[in-house]
């Protein structure tokens, strides 16, 4: 392969990549702002500038310079050549940047939502001057509200022109234009066309300083303090690729991981803000028994054990089960639910809960897809199911529970709204008739009608495997420990087999379920196919029995 030296390391680079592209590629770092690996390249900003030799065919391939800084993002690697951004010419280069830029920005680094992620804070540090030569008054740019979920803070803008570049590029809408000349020259939507388009979140995330917030965010936290976590859309069938950040256990943001396999450098906005259910008010906190008293957080242990012991001595009575999983659970979820099911000496019916569906698909300029089924993992609950036994989908489900066979349903949602339909309240018959145990994190109509609730978590507040919508199987970590007394399925599964066994209860590991679902069932791919992210933290027990 063809070789480049860049600042004293030589490179192994593919025909048509720019040099800043190699040096990314091989850890050097190079100073740059205006460049995004998966837009266009402007070369505006001019901090990449590098100084080149290049071998002379004309003179026995000796190494000449190129007479002046050549922009690093914009020059293609040549076999050969030799680049300094570390020389005297391009560090001169790279302090004289730097203070253009700074000359009309403000001083508001205290204030500023990009304070700790801003690449102005760290290249000013690392490649500016330690003074300030501008003595005259700078120019003041406004503040513009320019979209659903964005406000433009124009003073501190660079001018990169990444976000124009992306409107136009990835999902084509171009609401962003640049305003003026000179020192007037601002970024600005047009008349009438706010930023409002599906991706209108990434806008801030390719923002290399402060200038683009998001009004969500804005002043809730200070971005060293979050914890991440790597996750998985927790809301679409789409897998991508995002990391929830949090604190004290609360999410505040959620961000995209890059995975150039699955969604790039993008997620949508209905997963980027669609997380608020998480901490709703509406949440179920505490397992609820018809005919006892709602429990008081003092008596959360007592509630579960009636729970569990209530649950146990019904199912255990029972003909005929109905397990319905929701496709909002992990696989490990589903997984140890059925296990626990199929060991009551009953006939079992397993059954997905409802796929909901809104709009259609679509594809966005540079491949991203945004998909209508809005469920994660609807494709590896069956998947799990199937070794148990034949899975019904949510209609013939409902058909079947209009009869008298089924005596008992254990019933699971997690969905971020209100899911239950009048259909499965009309099949589920008169109250009563049949027990139903009830598994979900929102009140809804079905909550009354339980014979046992208990509380689950949220994909944010435990660790799994989802399976995405073209089959691509992937782990994500637990972001939050789970609100209140609510416990992630899995857990509740344990809880309950080890309640029915007179046992003391095992703590839930997402690695461990992956690696009995692997060996008990015939489901190797969750050791062979799951993909783990990198620089996976050790996943923590969801079991909360210390603070209950």
């Amino acid at each position: 392969m063809p070789t480049i030296t860049i600042n004293g390391k030589v490179c192994e680079f593919e025909k048509g990549q720019m040099i800043l592209q190699v040096a990314l590629d091989n850890g050097i770092e190079i100073p740059h702002y205006c460049y995004h690996p998966a837009l266009s390249i402007s070369a505006s900003c001019r901090i990449c500038l590098g100084e080149i030799w290049a071998p002379n065919p004309r003179n026995d391939n000796k190494l000449e310079p190129i007479p002046k800084l050549m922009p690093t993002c914009q020059t293609a690697a040549a076999d050969g050549q030799v680049v300094y951004t570390n020389s005297p010419k391009a560090i001169a280069n790279q302090k004289a940047v730097m203070e253009y830029l700074l000359i009309n920005h403000p001083i508001d680094c205290p204030v500023c939502d990009q304070a700790g992620e801003c690449y102005l804070q760290d290249y000013s540090y690392q490649y500016g001057r330690s003074e300030v030569r501008f003595q005259e008054q700078k120019i003041v740019q406004p503040k513009k509200d320019i979209g659903e979920h964005i406000l433009l803070y124009s003073d501190r803008c660079i001018m990169c022109n990444r976000c124009v570049n992306f409107c136009r590029e990835i999902p084509g809408t171009a609401e962003i234009m640049v305003e003026g000349r000179g020192a007037m020259e601002q970024i600005d939507i047009f008349p009438g066309r706010p930023v409002n388009n599906e991706l209108s979140g990434c806008v801030i995330d390719v923002c290399p300083v402060g200038a683009m917030l998001d009004k969500d965010f804005l002043f809730q936290q200070r971005v060293w303090f979050l914890g991440k976590a790597a996750s998985i859309d927790g809301l679409t069938c789409s897998g991508d690729n995002i990391s929830i950040e949090h604190n004290d256990g609360v999410v505040y943001r959620i961000k995209p991981r890059t995975n150039l396999d699955i969604n790039r450098y993008w997620i949508t906005d209905e997963l980027r803000y669609g997380w608020k259910f998480i901490h709703s008010e509406n949440r179920l906190t505490m397992p609820r028994v018809k005919g006892e008293d709602p429990y008081r957080p003092i008596e959360a242990m007592a509630a579960y054990e009636t729970a569990y012991a209530e649950a146990n001595e019904r199912l255990g009575k029972a003909k005929h089960i109905a397990l319905m999983v929701s496709p909002m659970l992990s696989c490990e979820d589903a997984y140890l639910l059925a296990k626990y099911i199929s060991k009551f000496e009953a006939e079992v019916t397993y059954a997905i809960g409802p796929v909901p569906t809104r709009g259609e698909d679509k594809t966005f300029l540079d491949g991203y897809k945004m998909y209508a089924e809005k469920a994660p993992n609807a494709r590896g609950v069956k998947r799990v199911l199937a070794k148990f036994g034949p899975v019904l989908d949510y209609d013939a489900l409902l058909k079947q529970l209009k009869g008298d066979a089924i005596d008992a349903a254990v019933i699971t949602g997690n969905y971020p709204a209100d899911w239950v339909s009048d259909d499965l309240l009309a099949a589920d018959g008169e109250v009563g008739k049949r027990f139903v145990l009830l598994i979900d994190t929102l009140h809804n109509t079905l909550v009354d009608r339980a014979d046992v609730v208990i509380p689950g978590a949220t994909w944010a507040e435990k660790a799994g495997t989802f399976e995405n919508v073209d089959s691509v199987l992937q782990a994500f970590e637990r972001a939050i420990s789970p609100i209140d007394f609510c416990k992630s399925e899995a857990q509740i599964a344990l809880d309950l087999a080890a309640a029915r066994n007179g046992e003391s209860p095992l703590a839930y590991d997402a690695a461990a379920a992956r690696r009995e679902m692997a060996a008990d069932h015939g489901l190797g791919e969750f050791l062979t196919d799951v993909r783990v992210p990198e620089a996976a933290e050790k996943v923590e027990a969801d079991m909360q029995y210390v603070e209950l």
